[in-house]
């Protein structure tokens, strides 16, 4: 079998850095990075399958399939379970931490440990090849995610983040929490777990991950004897159509809070691949000067009393999304609001401070850097990298060759005030 393996070393000629990635003959991608001298092994088996795809479809459907609304995290949560015994007590036995994790675009099992790495992979590779699922244990797990919906509808936090995420996307359904709803949940059966257990989890749509001071040959004979092939099911997922405008301007709702929380977004246009992770971080240092720690704006409102130490903000991507958000405490958001939009259109005009620019570049790159030593960073790149469809070093050299005028273009035809929202959760009075 191994003589049918497409192998490639990706090699990094500007930092010496490189890794393994192997088409296994079970159609699975398998990515291993020696890191020499390290103590941990840490690895990811992962989905191409969140809480956004809702919607698909195989050569042995007519049409796109509709499912209901998180069923990727349930699927997660029951993978867990065989019919012999519960899988952390597998993993109790080799000393590995294991845990796993749905976001909006992936599901993946996870494991780290410091020896007997290879008895956990076969762990991994059986429990997430073996479903096992009963209506009665369905039923159970309906009533514990149930639950944690309801726990998580209770988070300020959460729910003033995910009002954003409605007022900026009207169809996408990014805008769901990941668990789903309570009504969504109640919708799933057995029958519906397994159709997309067998969609979502061929091999086709699946990356292993490992990072560490491992043997590739050693790997590589565990998939042989573990992998289960799988046949091309010409999988094809679909998003609705989403308009450029936002959905709504604002949310605002009460919850037990001592202060107003808030959560300010502007919707840019979606990209994909290489183009995505350039706008990527062109974005992210762009924002950070308009609203990161070093920058006037921060300083200001921070010596004003409008923001706190809890200010902070990101920029995010899954498929069909993009966007800039910055949340955090104030008793005025909309004055926060107000400030950022002035402070937009200001810097369009007067453009950026080049020093802040080249300041944060390197900041940025040498955090990506300091990446390489750690395992569990490593994987991680591997994963995001597999799932952007780059490769590792591209994420990085994007950073590297990242220009103060890319920058500034792009802030000026992302950051629209026209396409912004805000979020605020106020106290209960």
């Amino acid at each position: 079998m191994s003589g049918k393996y497409e192998k490639e070393i990706i090699t990094s000629k500007r930092f010496g850095e490189k890794y393994t990635h192997v088409k296994h003959p079970s159609g699975l991608d398998i990515f291993i990075w020696k890191l020499k001298g390290f103590s941990t092994v840490d690895a990811h088996f992962g989905t191409k399958y969140g809480s956004i795809n809702t919607r698909f479809k195989t050569a042995d459907d007519e049409d796109f399939v509709d499912v209901p609304e998180g069923i990727a995290h349930f699927l997660e949560h029951k993978l867990f379970e065989n019919e012999d015994c519960n899988v952390f007590d597998l993993y109790a036995k080799t000393g590995a931490m294991a845990n796993a994790f749905t976001s909006f675009d992936m599901t993946v099992y996870l494991y780290r440990c410091s020896d007997k790495y290879l008895e956990s992979l076969e762990i991994l590779l059986s429990f997430v090849q073996k479903p096992y699922f009963t209506q009665e244990t369905v039923d159970k797990e309906q009533g514990i995610i149930g639950q944690e919906i309801k726990m998580c509808q209770d988070s300020p936090d959460r729910r003033c983040y995910f009002n954003l995420l409605r007022c900026l996307y009207k169809n996408h359904p990014v805008n769901i929490d990941i668990a789903g709803t309570v009504d969504s949940i109640a919708k799933i059966d057995a029958d519906l777990l397994y159709r997309c257990y067998y969609t979502f989890y061929n091999l086709r749509n699946m990356a292993l991950c490992i990072a560490g001071d491992v043997d590739e040959d050693e790997i590589l004979r565990v998939c042989d004897e573990q992998l289960i092939p799988s046949k091309d099911i010409k999988l094809q997922t679909a998003f609705p159509d989403e308009p450029e405008v936002v959905a709504e301007k604002e949310i605002v709702e009460k919850m037990s809070v001592a202060t107003p929380i808030f959560n300010i977004g502007i919707k840019f246009p979606p990209f994909s691949g290489k183009e995505l992770v350039k706008k990527y971080w062109e974005a992210e240092i762009a924002a950070a000067m308009l609203v990161g720690s070093s920058s006037d704006l921060y300083r200001e409102m921070t010596e004003e009393g409008l923001i706190n130490s809890q200010f902070s903000f990101e920029v995010f991507f899954v498929e069909g999304v993009f966007n800039f958000s910055c949340s955090g405490e104030s008793e005025a958001p909309h004055k926060v609001m107000d400030r950022i939009m002035s402070k937009i259109e200001e810097l369009k005009t007067v453009g950026f401070d080049r020093k802040m620019f080249e300041m944060l570049k390197k900041s940025k790159y040498g955090a990506m850097i300091r990446d390489f030593d750690n395992s569990e960073a490593c994987v991680s790149l591997l994963m995001n990298s597999y799932l952007n469809g780059t490769d590792v070093f591209y994420f990085i050299d994007a950073v590297a060759d990242i220009s103060f005028d890319d920058v500034t273009e792009t802030f000026r035809q992302l950051f629209d005030p026209e396409k912004a929202a805000i979020s605020i959760i106020e106290p209960n009075k």
